[in-house]
């Protein structure tokens, strides 16, 4: 069984070696998802090392120079390399061309500018026809042999005060700007979301990846177990546990499939693709430079955070609305021409008429109104502050996440999972001596996986944070 490697210290040196190499390049393994499931992949990686002594050139062309390890704890781009990748960026083009969200609040907005034009324009005047008889009912009877028999055509023309046509397309047009800022904040809601379920797709194929190399290992471990216990050198307990650890893989699996398929829908919803396209298959998560100060970032709040604009607009908005209130106060006007045309011996009339629309209830219905949108605009102000004020806290909020998961990533790669690494060589190197027990070495590999699980987390966790500060602040991490 070990003749590929002289003799049995030789082959437990090249496993540590191996499982150096394996722990030194920790950014390129794969999440597995939960304490549960990083407990049965350890169990099976563990269960694994006697199988590892059995097996002929694990280690193959490497057994003098730094070996491989035979199975990369957690590694190997398994779903991430079998098929094409669709680049983050792509999907964001793609989700602002065709998601009926962007282009709905899109197309609210082209509307709201068509608005000012309609509103800061005189109404429409008004044509009026008159016929005037004497002597008879039916028209234009007696229209020769009366002084007072008439035709007449006319026009007419509203005038509202000076001042209010212009107030009223400015009021329109902070309308639209609200709109587009409106617009703005739907286009990056649904950019976070997208990014937030990308990386949830890429947790899951990389991690249903691994389930699925676990099941086809166990199953050889399995075998192994069973002739090793066949000759002594194992026990039945191996063997049940092997068979055991490969049926809970099962259902695990099968519950992987059913949260991809659910993320695969989500992000055609978001892409609005049909239901029967083309599943996606999203890069490897990696980890974001992100060299924004908290300061920085609360300074873009004011400018690009479409909430804080918006209701900054608002109040600008609901300013003028006060003062088209207070011109309310003024008459508007009216202006008419007419001419009347008579019997051919009688000379035309022409009538010039000029009224004035006196706000005579001004007490009931002006003042009111006045006090209505002052009170409006005071509550314009206020919510202005409040959205600044809570977009200052998901600033910090996000700020913080993101600074805390960059140090602790960074403690991770260059302390927690080296340390854990060289922990477990040691404990393999004295448990082939008989120094150690089992048990003990179990711990120790749990302590390197369940780091790695840990620190994919914490990378997860880190970009749906700069995610949500991009929504915020306008800033582009990604």
């Amino acid at each position: 069984m070990l003749r590929h490697f002289g003799k049995t210290s030789d082959f437990f040196g090249a496993l540590v070696s191996c499982l150096a190499v394996g722990h030194h390049g920790y950014p390129d393994m794969l999440h597995v998802e939960g304490q549960k499931s990083a407990s049965r992949v350890s169990i099976v990686l563990l269960a694994a090392l006697p199988v590892f002594l059995m097996l002929p050139g694990v280690c193959a062309g490497q057994q003098s120079s730094s070996p491989k390890l035979p199975l990369e704890i957690g590694a190997g781009q398994v779903t991430a390399q079998s098929q094409s990748v669709t680049p983050l960026a792509k999907l964001i083009d793609e989700a602002e061309r065709n998601n009926p969200r962007i282009i709905a609040a899109r197309r609210d907005w082209q509307a709201a500018t068509q608005v000012p034009s309609q509103v800061s324009t005189l109404p429409d005047p008004q044509f009026t026809v008159q016929q005037f008889a004497v002597g008879s009912p039916r028209p234009f009877a007696g229209f020769s042999n009366s002084n007072f028999a008439y035709i007449g055509f006319g026009i007419s023309q509203d005038v509202p005060y000076p001042g209010k046509l212009r107030l009223r397309g400015e009021i329109a047009k902070r309308g639209a700007v609200v709109t587009q800022d409106q617009s703005e904040l739907v286009r990056r809601r649904v950019i976070e979301q997208l990014k937030a379920t990308y990386f949830q797709l890429s947790y899951i194929q990389q991690t249903l990846g691994i389930l699925q190399r676990d099941q086809r290992l166990l199953a050889e471990v399995e075998k192994i177990a069973e002739a090793r216990y066949r000759v002594g050198e194992g026990n039945q307990q191996d063997v049940l546990k092997a068979q055991l650890e490969e049926t809970k893989l099962l259902p695990e699996i099968a519950l992987h499939h059913q949260h991809m398929g659910m993320i695969e829908a989500r992000l055609k919803q978001l892409l609005n693709r049909p239901a029967d396209s083309p599943d996606l298959t999203a890069e490897v998560l990696t980890e974001t430079p992100f060299a924004y100060t908290a300061d920085q970032l609360m300074a873009l709040i004011r400018t690009g955070n479409p909430n804080v604009q918006a209701e900054q607009e608002r109040v600008r908005q609901q300013g003028l609305q006060v003062a088209l209130a207070h011109k309310d106060f003024y008459p508007d006007f009216n202006v008419q021409y007419m001419w009347q045309h008579n019997a051919e011996q009688f000379r035309d009339y022409y009538m010039l008429t000029f009224g004035v629309q006196l706000p005579v209830h001004w007490r009931r219905k002006q003042r009111p109104h006045l006090a209505q949108e002052v009170e409006t605009l005071s509550s314009s102000r206020r919510s202005y502050e409040a959205q600044v004020q809570q977009a200052y806290f998901d600033v910090r909020d996000q700020y913080l996440a993101a600074q805390t998961d960059a140090r602790v990533l960074t403690i991770y790669r260059e302390g927690l999972i080296p340390q854990a690494a060289a922990t477990f060589n040691a404990g393999l190197a004295a448990y082939q001596t008989g120094r150690e027990d089992f048990q003990t070495l179990l711990g120790s590999f749990l302590d390197v996986l369940n780091l790695d699980l840990e620190y994919w987390r914490t990378l997860a966790d880190h970009e749906t944070a700069l995610a949500q500060l991009e929504q915020i602040t306008g800033a582009d991490f990604h």
